[in-house]
């Protein structure tokens, strides 16, 4: 049996990432959410994509991103 992540995929802009530390540092802040199921950060996009069990709050997210020292620019 394979582990399909059901879930709602949202995909935000963050701007400042620039190499993997960035990634890391975005994902991890965003990865403590509540219902957060996987985040993929990458710096040469400057797209992060959230998977959660349920719809997030942008706040929280904006939040979270700033936490990381970068500037969420909104969903993508």
């Amino acid at each position: 049996m394979t582990s399909q992540t059901n879930g709602i995929t949202t995909v935000y802009t963050v701007t400042g990432m620039t190499c993997g530390h960035c990634e890391g540092a975005v994902a991890q802040e965003l990865s403590a959410l509540a219902g957060v199921t996987s985040v993929a950060a990458v710096a040469a996009t400057g797209l992060v994509t959230v998977v959660s069990a349920g719809p997030l709050d942008d706040e929280a997210v904006r939040a979270a991103v700033d936490e990381a020292g970068y500037e969420l620019a909104g969903r993508a």
